[in-house]
């Protein structure tokens, strides 16, 4: 297949036919030109067909309201194959529970929603809290750093290796696995190579396999019961085969490493840059920290960490005045339905204060509903907290780097120094 984009990029895609326009192309998020393509479409044609792609042809879906609409109505749109605009490719056919459809979703996803119950995030907190205490209180003071390197994948990672119980001196692998699952040209127009990625995920199902025999062995011999997620699929009936099954064994275990690392990761950097961007909303928030729980869902709603979803329709369906036929694709742009000015006024604002913060849709609707989400907020707010403990300013010194996707949109570098 010929990864190529049928079109050029444009700075202006008002100066040029709306048809000519490929809104699958991972530049458009790595240099910051998404946002007018994706207002484009929703003022002149929010449900759009786009006839030649990289992937295939394809409806862009864009307004908030019709996005709820594909988002919840499941029987309508199917998740399988896959939940990303292309797909995950025949040498390593993963298959995962967000891109099923009833009833081996709910079963499969029943079997590890127990590790984000209340009474776990819980006793989560305090450690989450310690950990995040010592990696603010390492950074450096009045010198230019990484902070996507030393906090936000440093965060996560350590989050990560808990909820997996993985040994936590190889917690970095977990991010790496986490960028090559999806970083392909052929699965979302990211610059990862075929063979990269196949490495990769070879060593990731190697060494999961190893993690599956020993929980297997402890529970064999009557250690207590843990709640990390490869003990939680052993547990379950619906689940305690799955190492039989190696891509669907791979594939959840991707998913639930994406699901940890992505969102919270691209939001803890995002956050920063928005604050950034939008001092007045900064020096709001240092003079009143009791913001913090309202400014969160904010985050989130302005970075959108995973810019789309794909569904496939099952049967011809009428949305926006258009027919969309069963079996086209289907892509939900999260990343536009978040700036939608009908639903979310001054929707490019970030505004800590803002009403109704949490009528965003970066965690999505309906029996796909983002598991982890309770988790993310809890750590974007003690992050917060604690930041706001120790530091009187960090600024953002030049703009971010941002990744080649049309999935993650995320950094890969923000340079920022630290004031007391």
């Amino acid at each position: 297949m010929n990864m190529e984009s049928t079109t050029k990029m444009v700075s202006d895609p008002y100066a040029v036919d709306i048809d000519s326009l490929d809104f699958s192309d991972g530049r458009l998020f790595e240099t910051g030109l998404w946002n007018s393509y994706f207002e484009r479409l929703r003022n002149e044609d929010p449900v759009h067909y786009q006839a030649d792609s990289p992937f295939g042809p394809f409806w862009s879906i864009t307004r908030f309201d019709d996005i709820m609409f594909v988002d919840k109505h499941h029987e309508l749109f199917s998740s399988e194959p896959a939940i990303v605009i292309g797909d995950m490719g025949e040498e390593i056919p993963l298959e995962m529970f967000i891109a099923m459809d009833p009833p081996r979703h709910d079963e499969q996803r029943q079997a590890v929603q127990p590790v984000v119950a209340p009474k776990n995030l819980a006793a989560m907190e305090s450690l989450i809290r310690e950990r995040v205490a010592k990696i603010l209180d390492g950074l450096p003071v009045g010198e230019a750093f990484d902070w996507v390197d030393r906090v936000s994948i440093e965060l996560t990672s350590q989050m990560l290796a808990t909820l997996f119980n993985f040994p936590f001196d190889d917690r970095r692998k977990l991010t790496y696995w986490s960028d090559m699952a999806a970083g392909t040209p052929e699965i979302t127009g990211g610059d990862v190579t075929n063979e990269e990625r196949m490495v990769a995920l070879q060593d990731c199902l190697r060494t999961f396999n190893q993690l599956w025999q020993q929980r297997q062995s402890e529970l064999e011999i009557g250690e207590a019961e843990s709640f990390d997620l490869i003990s939680l699929l052993l547990s379950s009936d619906k689940t305690d085969n799955m190492i039989e099954r190696p891509m669907e064994f791979l594939g959840n275990i991707l998913l639930l490493i994406v699901g940890g690392n992505d969102t919270t990761r691209n939001s803890l950097t995002g956050g920063l840059y928005a604050l950034n961007k939008f001092p007045a909303e900064f020096e709001k928030l240092k003079a009143n920290p009791a913001l913090i729980p309202n400014m969160v869902p904010e985050i989130i709603r302005w970075q959108t960490p995973l810019a789309h979803m794909r569904r496939i329709a099952t049967q011809d369906v009428a949305l926006g005045g258009k027919t969309i036929k069963a079996g086209d694709k289907v892509v939900m742009w999260y990343v536009s339905g978040n700036r939608d000015e009908s639903v979310i006024d001054h929707a490019d604002d970030f505004i800590i204060d803002r009403e109704n913060a949490r009528q965003h849709l970066s965690f999505g609707f309906g029996l796909h509903r983002c598991m982890g989400n309770r988790l993310a907020e809890m750590q974007l707010k003690i992050v917060w907290e604690e930041i706001l403990k120790r530091f009187s300013n960090i600024e953002v010194i030049g703009e971010p780097t941002l990744v080649r996707s049309n999935f993650v949109k995320g950094y890969s570098s923000m340079t920022v120094k630290i004031s007391r």
